[in-house]
C-alpha cells in the first residue's frame, strides 16, 4: 500500500509530502490543476522512462519518493535475491533526475537499475488509465483475464492472509494489468498449470530447433558428401605417420650435404689413422718408448699408462669414423625420394591449412566422424523426430487441461460481468467470453474473445468494436472488480474512468470501487464526478497557486467542510450555490 508521497522539483510542484490510506480515496481538482502530473511522478517511480524536461524549470534535480507498506505481497524473497535491505512496513522507492540528463534509482537506498525498479514497482501499483481501455481489443489481454480467474486456486496452498480462511491468492507476480500484451500476461500466471505446459513447451520449442538444424546439417553434408569422401580418400592414401616429417627432413638435410660430410670424415680419419702421421699410430709409439724407461723413470710408467688409455679412445674413434665414412655415400634417388615424400606432404599441409602431419591426421579423423554422421543421419533424423512428437503430444496434454479450466472460467467471468454490468446501468447487457482453439503456443491453444451488446436487440461482437467510451469504462471496472476478489490487487490508480457516465452509474462505480477498497486494499480514483468523490473515505485536491516563482501544482488532504466546498464547486461551478452545499452534505451524508 503507498503510505507517503513525496515530489520535489517536478514539471509545475515545487514541494509535495502528502499521506494517502488504505480503503477508496479520490482525487479531484479542475482540468489542468496539475493531476496527470502526480501520475507522471508515480509512474517514474514504475520505471517509466525520464526525460530532463520533466525537471521544474530552473531547478537542477528534482526527487520522487514514495513509501510503501508491503507486509502483505509476500516480497521478503524479491529483496533476498537482489541483496536489498527488507522492511515490510516501510519499503522506500526513490527516483532522482539531474538537469545534465542522469537518472539513479533506489530501493531502500540501494542503488538499483530501472529494469529492478520496474519489477518491483508493477508489483506495488497499478495505474488504470483512460490509455489502458485499449487493451480490451487485445487478445492477449482478454486471455490473462480468463487465466487470473480460472487458474488462481490450481496448486496454491490455502492463503494466510487475514482476509478469509481457507481464501486462496496468488504470488505478487500475478498482481498488475497495467501492461499490454505477452509480457503482461506471463506476470500474471505463476500457477502450476501454466508453469508446467510452459515448461514443456519451452523444450518443444528447443526439440524443434534442434530438428531443423539437423535437418540443414544433413542437407548441407550431403550435398558436400563427395567433396568430403575425396578429402578422406586424399589424406588416408598418403599414410601419414606421426612425427615422420621431422625423420624426413633431418634424412634430407644430410644428403644434400653428402660431399661435405664426407670430406671431413676423411681429414679426420687421416689424422687419427694415417701410417705415418695419423695421431693413433704416433701415440702408440710414444707409449713403448715411456715404457722401455720406466724401469729407470718410475714416473714414465703412470704417464705411458695415461697415454695407452688415451690410445684406445682414439683407436675406438677412429673406428666410428671410419665406419661412417664407408656408409656416407651419395644416393640421388634416395634424396628424390624423400624430397618427393615431403613435397607431398608440404602439399597436403598447405591444402588443408595445417602446420604438421598430426593436424592432418586430426582432420582426417573429422572427415571420418563426418561421413559417418551422414551414413547415420536417417536414424538420428528419426530419433529426433520421435522425441518432437512425444513432447508435442505432452504439450497437447497440457494444453488441453488448461483449455478446460479456461472454459470453466469463462462461463463464470460471464455471470459475474453480466451481474455487475447490469449494476452499472446496462440492464440489458450480454457479455459472452468466445474462446477459439489455435495453434500451440507459448500460452496454451486458446484464444480468447469478449463479446459484447448493451441490448438484447444487437448481435454480440467484439467489445472493442461495438462499446462506446462510457460501456467500456464500465466493463474495465467490472473486470477490475471480479480480478481483485480472486487476487490481492496492489495499490489501484484509476485515472478518470468514470469518463461518459453520470448519476446512479457514477455512484453505483463508487460502490464498486468502494468493494475493491475493502480488507485493507487500497484504490485511488481520479474523478470529476462528485458522486463518485462524496464515497471515498479520504478526498484530496489537486489545485494551482501563483508563487513568487511562478504556477505550482498542490495537493491538499481534505477535511469534512473542505469536501463540502469541493463537491459542491463541482456540482455547480465556480458559483458554489446554497443548493450545491446542501447537496454536497446530501452526498456525503453530513449532519448539521
Amino acid at each position: 500500500m503507498l503510505s507517503q508521497l513525496y515530489i520535489k522539483n517536478y514539471t509545475l510542484i515545487d514541494h509535495l509530502d502528502i499521506k494517502l490510506y488504505p480503503g477508496f480515496s479520490v482525487i479531484t481538482g479542475e482540468t489542468g490543476a496539475g493531476k496527470s502530473i502526480i501520475l507522471g511522478a508515480i509512474g517514474l517511480l514504475l520505471g517509466q522512462r525520464a526525460d530532463t524536461k520533466d525537471i521544474k524549470n530552473g531547478c537542477e534535480r528534482c526527487h520522487i519518493e514514495a513509501h510503501f507498506d508491503v507486509s502483505r505481497y509476500n516480497l521478503e524473497s524479491f529483496f533476498q535475491e537482489n541483496d536489498i535491505d527488507y522492511d515490510a512496513h516501510d519499503c522506500i522507492i526513490r527516483r532522482e533526475l539531474t538537469a545534465a540528463g542522469k537518472s539513479r534509482a533506489f530501493i531502500n537506498d540501494t542503488p538499483v537499475p530501472l529494469m529492478l525498479l520496474r519489477e518491483l514497482g508493477e508489483q506495488l501499483v497499478d495505474i488504470h488509465s483512460q490509455h489502458q481501455n485499449l487493451l480490451l481489443g487485445k487478445h492477449d489481454f482478454q486471455l490473462s483475464v480468463v487465466d487470473i480467474i480460472g487458474l488462481r486456486t490450481t496448486d496454491r496452498p490455502p492463503s494466510s492472509s487475514p482476509e478469509g480462511e481457507g481464501q486462496r491468492t496468488t504470488d505478487r507476480s500475478a498482481l498488475p494489468l497495467a501492461t499490454e500484451g505477452t509480457q503482461e500476461r506471463q506476470r500474471t500466471k505463476d500457477d502450476g498449470q501454466l508453469t508446467d505446459y510452459q515448461s514443456a513447451y519451452t523444450n518443444y520449442q528447443d526439440l524443434l530447433r534442434q530438428l531443423e538444424a539437423l535437418k540443414e546439417n544433413i542437407s548441407r553434408n550431403k550435398e558436400r558428401q563427395d567433396f568430403l569422401q575425396f578429402q578422406y580418400d586424399e589424406l588416408s592414401a598418403a599414410r601419414l605417420v606421426p612425427g615422420e616429417q621431422e625423420e624426413l627432413e633431418q634424412r634430407q638435410d644430410t644428403m644434400s650435404h653428402a660431399e661435405d660430410i664426407k670430406s671431413a670424415l676423411y681429414e679426420a680419419d687421416n689424422a687419427l689413422s694415417a701410417e705415418q702421421t695419423g695421431i693413433v699410430g704416433q701415440l702408440r709409439s710414444a707409449a713403448q718408448a715411456l715404457r722401455s724407461i720406466e724401469k729407470v723413470l718410475p714416473a714414465a710408467s703412470e704417464l705411458a699408462e695415461r697415454m695407452g688409455n688415451c690410445h684406445i679412445e682414439l683407436k675406438d674413434m677412429a673406428q666410428d669414423i671410419s665406419s661412417l665414412l664407408e656408409d656416407t655415400d651419395f644416393d640421388p634417388a634416395e634424396l628424390e625420394a624423400v624430397n618427393n615424400r615431403l613435397d607431398r606432404i608440404y602439399d597436403l599441409e598447405k591444402k588443408y591449412h595445417c602446420d604438421s602431419v598430426e593436424e592432418l591426421l586430426n582432420q582426417q579423423q573429422q572427415l571420418q566422424q563426418q561421413l559417418s554422421d551422414i551414413e547415420n543421419s536417417d536414424e538420428a533424423l528419426a530419433e529426433l523426430q520421435d522425441k518432437v512428437s512425444a513432447q508435442q503430444a505432452l504439450c497437447k496434454k497440457l494444453a488441453d487441461k488448461l483449455t478446460k479450466l479456461r472454459s470453466a472460467a469463462a462461463k463464470q467471468i460471464e455471470r459475474q460481468m453480466s451481474e455487475r454490468l447490469t449494476l452499472l446501468g446496462m440492464p440489458k447487457v450480454r457479455f459472452a467470453v468466445q474462446m477459439e482453439q489455435t495453434e500451440l503456443n507459448r500460452n496454451g491453444q486458446d484464444k480468447v474473445a469478449f463479446l459484447f451488446s448493451a441490448n438484447t436487440s444487437t448481435r454480440m461482437e467484439p467489445i472493442s468494436q461495438v462499446a462506446s467510451g462510457g460501456e467500456i469504462a464500465r466493463v474495465m471496472l467490472a473486470l477490475k472488480v471480479m480480478i481483485s476478489s480472486a487476487v490481492k490487487l496492489p495499490t489501484i490508480i484509476f485515472d478518470e474512468i468514470d469518463t461518459g457516465v453520470s448519476g446512479k452509474t457514477a455512484e453505483r462505480m463508487a460502490q464498486m470501487m468502494q468493494e475493491m477498497g475493502e480488507g485493507g486494499r487500497q484504490v485511488i480514483s481520479i474523478t470529476h464526478l462528485p458522486q463518485i468523490a462524496a464515497l471515498g473515505s479520504n478526498h484530496y485536491r489537486v489545485y494551482k497557486e501563483e508563487t513568487a516563482q511562478g504556477t505550482a501544482s498542490k495537493m491538499q488532504h481534505l477535511d469534512t467542510d473542505s469536501r463540502i466546498r469541493e463537491i459542491a464547486q463541482m456540482l455547480s461551478g465556480s458559483d458554489v450555490t446554497e443548493a450545491a452545499v446542501n447537496n454536497a452534505k446530501e452526498l456525503l451524508k453530513v449532519k448539521e
